[in-house]
């Protein structure tokens, strides 16, 4: 990776990503990971926090960039859940067939360059029974938003870092496999409308 993408862009990134209303909602989803979780695209490692210790057994954080495991490093050590890192990308997870209990993903699938890919692969190593946990951001349900982001998009990915505005994440989610349980869709207040309309809920298996 170039010296923007692995010194730079992680800076920018962790910062967009641990705003105040940001980390309201991870507080809101990653509670709920219980057991063996696989996080995929664990960044600065910014959910940590989160997590129950008395639910969750180990944590294995799935990320390929050095940069961001190299962010990471404070919030390793203040985490109150055992932590593996795994750096490979979502496409390649070296885990187990249905060896974990959680999948979570918090403003993942939108930087993987195979996302269905990737998303068949957290399926392969969920346990049955087990639940996919989502929070993401994506193509917006309004009409002038939408056409916005599908202008932007291929400018905004150049800068940052492959994440992608205009992905519908709900369409992927089932496209690949998963039944989703609860979805809640809406714009972040005060955020970017392209970059702002979330996608939260949980999935489980077919």
């Amino acid at each position: 990776m170039s010296f923007y993408d692995e010194r730079i862009l992680p800076h920018i990134i962790d910062r967009a990503c641990s705003l105040g209303q940001v980390m309201t909602l991870r507080n809101q989803v990653v509670p709920l990971a219980e057991g063996k979780v696989l996080e995929v695209g664990m960044g600065s490692a910014i959910n940590l926090e989160f997590y129950n210790p008395q639910t969750v057994e180990v944590v294995y954080g799935l990320e390929p960039s050095e940069g961001m495991r190299r962010k990471a490093q404070p919030n390793l050590k203040r985490s109150p859940v055992r932590v593996e890192w795994l750096g490979m990308p979502g496409e390649k997870i070296p885990l187990a067939d249905s060896s974990v209990d959680t999948v979570l993903l918090t403003f993942t699938l939108c930087t993987i360059s195979d996302g269905h890919a990737a998303l068949l692969q957290m399926k392969r190593v969920l346990k049955p029974g087990g639940k996919l946990l989502f929070l993401e951001h994506g193509e917006s349900a309004q009409e002038n938003t939408r056409k916005w982001q599908h202008r932007v998009n291929p400018g905004w990915k150049k800068i940052a870092g492959g994440c992608n505005l205009n992905r519908h994440i709900a369409d992927m989610i089932r496209y690949a496999g998963f039944e989703i349980e609860e979805l809640e869709n809406f714009h972040i207040p005060k955020a970017p409308k392209i970059a702002g309309y979330i996608y939260k809920g949980i999935a489980r298996k077919r």
